[in-house]
């Protein structure tokens, strides 16, 4: 239930740090580039080495962890678009109601049962997800869902491999705080990469203050994605209700947390998808925990 907890804090802390970045002017690129540096940084820290080197390549995770690094900083920057132009309730439940994808594939990989509740569950999602876009901007009117269910499709994608990797290949405690310093590095050696191309063309300009928001951005970052595969392979808790209650929790306090300290509007449109996001995750978890 510790990770749980942990992993729910963790990611409501990132959608908010993303909201606030336009309000500091933050470079979003660069704050995540310098992120995942922080990230790297933070779990070589906290496993007390570096692990990065020869001995990775005859690691059986290693092609997932540079295929996830690909993933991880296109993803980021999706979140950090979707938060900015439709909020942070909207991008954290279509981030979050991407479950469906973990659940589908738990029924493929690991045999795991779908009931018609299941199923019930998983079709909310989609008007959940299509409720809760209520941004009357320019970007919210130019593309609609698709932002959206794009990042519903990246993040649910990304969350099987997370639990993939982690079922076949981490199973001890310094595996998985290795694995995801080697996914980060990946992500930072290729927006390092990005950043000095787009510098050198006068694409954009470093600031100090992006270095300042992506080290506040890495250091819950980096457990956030640990405490994820901690939580995995919690035994005491099934993996299909650990990715449930882990994304309301993720909903509710990121929306809470953008009603009370973003001042926010929850219109009545975004509260019934945010409600049918709450029962949707419910039925999945409720019939997968009996």
């Amino acid at each position: 239930m510790m990770f749980l907890l942990l992993t729910v804090l963790l990611n409501a802390v990132l959608f908010i740090l993303f909201k606030l970045f336009p309000k500091y002017k933050v470079d979003t690129l660069q704050a995540i580039v310098v992120n995942y540096i922080t990230c790297v940084v933070t779990g070589s820290l906290f496993l007390g080495e570096f692990p990065v080197g020869t001995k990775s390549t005859t690691q059986p995770w290693l092609g997932w962890a540079l295929a996830m690094g690909v993933m991880y900083i296109s993803l980021f920057n999706f979140i950090a678009y979707c938060t900015r132009n439709y909020g942070v309730a909207t991008a954290s439940v279509a981030n979050k109601l991407s479950l469906v994808i973990p659940v589908v594939a738990a029924v493929v990989l690991y045999g795991e049962r779908l009931s018609v509740i299941n199923i019930v569950g998983i079709a909310l999602a989609f008007p959940a997800v299509y409720l809760s876009v209520n941004n009357k901007d320019e970007h919210s009117a130019k593309h609609g869902m698709l932002l959206p269910a794009l990042l519903f499709l990246f993040s649910g994608t990304l969350d099987s491999i997370t639990k993939y990797v982690e079922h076949h290949h981490l199973h001890d405690v310094r595996q998985q705080a290795v694995f995801p310093i080697h996914v980060f590095a990946v992500a930072a050696s290729i927006g390092v990469v990005l950043v000095i191309i787009l510098a050198a063309m006068k694409k954009i300009q470093l600031h100090y203050r992006n270095i300042v928001a992506g080290i506040v951005l890495g250091v819950p970052n980096y457990f956030s994605i640990y405490y994820l595969i901690r939580m995995l392979n919690d035994k005491s808790m099934q993996s299909s209700i650990a990715i449930a209650l882990n994304n309301i929790g993720i909903v509710l306090l990121s929306a809470l947390a953008a009603l009370l300290f973003l001042k926010e509007k929850l219109t009545r449109q975004r509260i019934i998808g945010l409600l049918l996001a709450i029962v949707s995750i419910v039925l999945i978890a409720w019939v997968n925990g009996r």
